[in-house]
């Protein structure tokens, strides 16, 4: 566990952001936040027991904890998953507000018709904002995006449904910008604000690779609403939306953030809607991104916290792609703590 860093006279009011390069990274201690200390070792017997690799707490940006487990350490990768999506919805972002693209034109406008398997009228109903509110429409049947695959289910805007067509928008942001995906993000996100890690492109999935602490500084990116201390790295406004209800059918569903404290939600391979907030012991105000096996970053406003947790599936014999009883039984263990 990171003690206290005794130079900073006030450790836990400014929002404080690492240096983009080296290991410097600021803490504070449990004792000076005024946490129950003796929750602790229970909160990390529950990370251990449920295949965590790494987890991190950050409050105003500095380290409060930061522990690995199974033989994983700081300089280690670990995959995001479908937590990674978040990192596809920022860097959209970026384009647009370079003038590159807009997310309310059709997708055909960038790289041409007939991308999908639908009749044309319905294609062009698609627009890059329905890939990231997940409204595309398009059958979700198969997770493997080719043109076969991409027939039309629904018109756009009239059904949620989690698909992998998402990946349809690193192709968007390419043709706009004229560079690679992986070229365009590390450019204009992954080094401004300094993590490490890059993209495993994949046969179905595209899915990035990073420390857990890149993942705490996209983690930190998101609790300042898009912005890097003194640089604003994705539009304010843009980022706001990502994090608002994006449609009516999934309130519980940004620009692929997961946001608690809704009326309902809806979950991936499902139609079905359940009603109350994804994690009912969470803060309301909580926004995360989600990747399966439990990828997890924790964003809390009203509380200045970042929560990264990295590792193996929690219940192996019960994969989740996104919610799951793991998130309020970790939750439980973090009150413990923090409340």
């Amino acid at each position: 566990m990171v003690g206290c860093n005794s130079d900073d006279p006030n450790p836990n009011q400014e929002m404080y952001f690492p240096p983009l390069t080296g290991s410097e990274w600021e803490a504070t201690s449990i004792s000076d936040l005024k946490w129950n200390e003796s929750q602790v070792s229970a909160l990390l017997d529950f990370l251990e027991e449920k295949n965590t690799k790494a987890f991190l707490i950050l409050f105003n940006g500095r380290i409060v904890m930061e522990e690995y487990f199974d033989g994983h350490q700081a300089a280690d990768a670990w995959q995001w998953n479908s937590a990674g999506k978040t990192l596809v919805a920022a860097t959209t972002g970026i384009a647009q507000q370079e003038g590159l693209l807009d997310i309310n034109n059709r997708i055909s406008q960038y790289f041409g018709t007939g991308w999908t398997s639908m009749p044309i009228e319905k294609e062009n109903l698609i627009t890059s904002k329905h890939l990231l509110t997940m409204t595309s429409g398009i059958n979700d049947e198969n997770q493997f995006v080719i043109r076969p695959n991409l027939t039309y289910l629904a018109d756009a805007g009239t059904r949620w449904s989690y698909h992998n067509v998402f990946q349809r928008l690193m192709d968007v942001v390419s043709a706009a910008s004229g560079r690679r995906f992986d070229t365009y993000f590390e450019s204009k996100l992954r080094d401004k604000i300094g993590m490490d890690g890059s993209w495993n492109f994949g046969l179905i999935f595209n899915i990035y690779h990073s420390t857990a602490r890149s993942m705490a500084r996209f983690g930190l990116l998101a609790l300042n609403e898009g912005k890097w201390d003194k640089e604003q790295i994705v539009d304010e406004e843009f980022f706001k939306e990502s994090i608002g209800s994006s449609q009516d059918l999934n309130p519980a569903y940004g620009y692929f953030w997961w946001l608690n404290g809704k009326s309902k939600f809806m979950l991936p391979g499902s139609q079905n809607v359940f009603p109350g907030a994804l994690v009912p012991n969470a803060p309301a105000d909580m926004y995360a991104a989600m990747g399966a096996e439990d990828q997890r970053i924790y964003v809390v406003p009203s509380k200045n916290l970042v929560i990264i947790r990295m590792g193996r599936a929690s219940d192996p014999a019960n994969l989740s792609f996104a919610v799951s009883g793991f998130d309020q039984s970790l939750w439980a263990k973090i009150n413990a703590v923090i409340d």
